[in-house]
C-alpha cells in the first residue's frame, strides 16, 4: 500500500514539473510530496527578451526533475529519514539584474535543503544576448581573457579588494593583503575563478556602469557570513576593453539589490 502511494505521489510530481510552462508572464511551478517540496520561479520581466524565458524554464525544469529523482530514491531507500514530516526542499528563482541594450543579466538563486545542519544557497549569473538568442560570457567585452593574463589579474585584484571592503564594513576580520586571506584568495585570475559576474546598470541610460559579482555562502567566507554582492566600476578595467566593451560601458554603476 505504501509503495502504491509513493508511486502516485511520484506521478503527481512528474506532472507538476514537466507540465508545459506558459510563454508569458510570471511562472511559478510547485511540487509537494512526502519526499520533497519544490518550486521554480521565473520573473515575468524575463519573458520579454526573445528566447530567454524558454531557455530558463527548460533549465529549471531539468534541475527540478534531477533533484526530484534523488529525493524520491532517498525516500524509497530509507523513509525514516523523512519521519515527522521532514522533507527535502528545492527552490530556484530567476530574477533580472540588468538590461543593457541587447544584453540581459540574470541572477539564478537556488535554495536547497536535503538534510544536515542547515540549508544551502547557491548563486550564479547568466548573461543573455537577445540578438543572438543565446547565453554568452563577458569575453567579447575584453581584448584578452587568458588565465593569469593582464585582464583577469586586474579583475581578480579589484574583486578581492571589493570583498575585503565589504567584510570590513560588516565588522569581519580580514587580512590587510587580500591575497593572504584564506577566503578572499579563493578569487582567482581566470574567468571561471572570479565568481559569478554580470554587467549592471548605469547612470547613463542604455549603458552598463560595471560588473556585479554574486558570491554564495561559503564562497568567500563561512556560512554564517551569508552571501556577498560586490560591484567593480568599469573604469577599473577600462584599459582592457574591446571595441564592443567600450560601446557597452559608461557612466557610474547602479548597484543591484544585494542577495538576502
Amino acid at each position: 500500500m505504501m509503495f502504491a502511494n509513493c508511486l502516485r505521489t511520484a506521478a503527481v510530481l512528474v506532472v507538476l514539473i514537466t507540465a508545459p510552462l506558459p510563454a508569458t508572464a510570471a511562472t511559478v511551478t510547485t511540487a509537494d510530496t512526502k519526499a520533497l517540496t519544490a518550486k521554480l520561479e521565473v520573473a515575468d520581466v524575463l519573458a520579454k527578451p526573445p528566447g530567454l524565458y524558454e531557455n530558463l524554464a527548460t533549465e529549471g525544469r531539468r534541475w527540478l526533475s534531477q533533484n526530484r529523482a534523488e529525493a524520491e530514491k532517498a525516500y524509497k531507500d530509507d523513509p525514516s529519514d523523512f519521519a515527522d514530516g521532514r522533507r527535502w526542499t528545492f527552490e530556484r528563482t530567476y530574477t533580472q539584474v540588468s538590461a543593457v541594450g541587447r544584453y540581459v543579466g540574470v541572477l539564478r538563486r537556488d535554495y536547497v535543503y536535503s538534510g544536515g545542519a542547515h540549508p544551502n544557497t547557491v548563486l550564479d549569473t547568466i548573461l543573455w544576448d537577445s540578438a543572438m538568442k543565446r547565453r554568452i560570457s563577458v569575453r567579447p567585452f575584453f581584448t584578452e581573457t587568458g588565465d593569469g593574463g593582464p585582464t583577469m589579474t586586474a579583475l581578480a585584484a579589484a574583486i578581492r579588494a571589493a570583498v575585503r571592503a565589504e567584510k570590513k564594513a560588516r565588522g569581519i576580520e580580514v587580512a590587510d593583503d587580500p591575497a593572504k586571506d584564506d577566503w578572499v584568495s579563493a578569487i582567482e585570475p581566470k574567468l571561471l575563478g572570479l565568481g559569478p559576474l554580470v554587467p549592471i546598470g548605469s547612470t547613463v541610460p542604455g549603458k552598463s556602469g560595471g560588473l556585479a559579482v554574486f558570491f554564495s555562502p561559503y564562497a568567500v567566507g563561512p556560512y554564517a557570513e551569508g552571501s556577498y554582492t560586490v560591484v567593480v566600476p568599469w573604469r577599473t578595467f577600462e584599459r582592457f576593453l574591446s571595441d564592443e566593451g567600450r560601446a557597452l560601458f559608461a557612466g557610474d554603476p547602479v548597484p543591484p539589490p544585494k542577495d538576502e
